[in-house]
């Protein structure tokens, strides 16, 4: 299922076409929405907003705390795209459908990605509600073979064989970074390995155990795959994980993780994300400009 369905340049772009002749922004900034973190959209300015559902082409949200609209605005005088929800392997979508928006966005002109998502800390320093800056990632579908770039290479995209190495933008974490000590946020922000899987079931402690000692410090079940295209796209790419729980890895603990709290701590984070991200995308050196 996730590796034989695929779709062609011209797909991609008859989308852009008519996203273009429905809004005057061309954004150059892309944000993804996680479980819970739609609100990063609300702060946009001179907001122009699609319904999924009215965009061809465009895959459907079917995840509760995922709005499922396509949201273009001005944040801080930089022109964004917001995805209020986005795509995941486990609602029966196929990669090249989890991914289908960041192609799109790169066709109308995005040059930086920056993608959010709720995660389960493995790591034991970390604590719920803290916000770990992505440094790298584990994607473990792709590990096995399930991977968005799998087919025929579109190099009007990119290559064949694109690196990882380095995909999180170095200078975009340094950024963030410093952003957060100046707005005093530095005592629950962290920054480490995010480890994807493919859910919709929350990870056994035997799988927890395992993440942790392959490196990872936070586990949840999105982001990667749309940070291969990016990256294959030659986008930017920033990330965000907010820590909505500890994940079990001791056998005599009791506690059971829920989507419920997942969004109960995004919710209780939405402000601080929101200010976080907006003073980043203030800072990023891009021209802002509308048709």
């Amino acid at each position: 299922m996730h590796s034989k369905e695929q779709i062609c340049h011209d797909d991609y772009q008859k989308t852009a076409d008519w996203i273009l002749s429905q809004t005057q922004h061309r954004p150059k900034v892309a944000i993804i929405c996680g479980s819970g973190l739609g609100m990063l959209a609300d702060a946009l300015k001179l907001q122009d907003s699609f319904h999924y559902s009215d965009i061809p082409g465009f895959p459907q949200s079917t995840v509760q705390g995922h709005a499922g609209r396509l949201v273009f605005g001005e944040l801080k005088g930089k022109t964004c795209v917001c995805m209020q929800g986005r795509f995941h392997m486990y609602e029966g979508h196929s990669l090249c459908k989890v991914t289908f928006p960041v192609r799109v966005f790169k066709l109308l002109g995005v040059e930086t990605l920056i993608v959010t998502n709720a995660a389960g800390a493995l790591a034991d320093g970390y604590c719920n509600g803290d916000i770990m800056i992505i440094r790298d990632h584990i994607n473990m579908p792709g590990l096995a073979g399930l991977n968005p770039l799998n087919g025929p290479n579109d190099d009007k995209f990119g290559p064949r064989f694109p690196p990882m190495s380095g995909v999180y933008d170095k200078d975009l974490r340094r950024l963030a970074k410093d952003i957060c000590k100046s707005l005093g946020y530095s005592q629950f922000v962290q920054e480490g390995v995010y480890c994807m899987v493919g859910g919709p079931n929350f990870e056994s402690i035997a799988e927890a155990r395992f993440l942790h000692k392959l490196g990872a410090d936070a586990v949840g079940m999105s982001t990667a795959p749309e940070v291969l295209v990016a990256s294959h796209c030659g986008m930017k790419v920033f990330g965000l994980s907010l820590i909505t729980n500890k994940v079990v890895k001791d056998y005599d603990d009791t506690e059971k993780v829920n989507h419920e709290g997942v969004l109960g701590v995004s919710k209780m984070r939405s402000e601080t994300l929101q200010t976080l991200v907006t003073e980043l995308v203030s800072r990023l050196d891009i021209n802002n400009n509308t048709a």
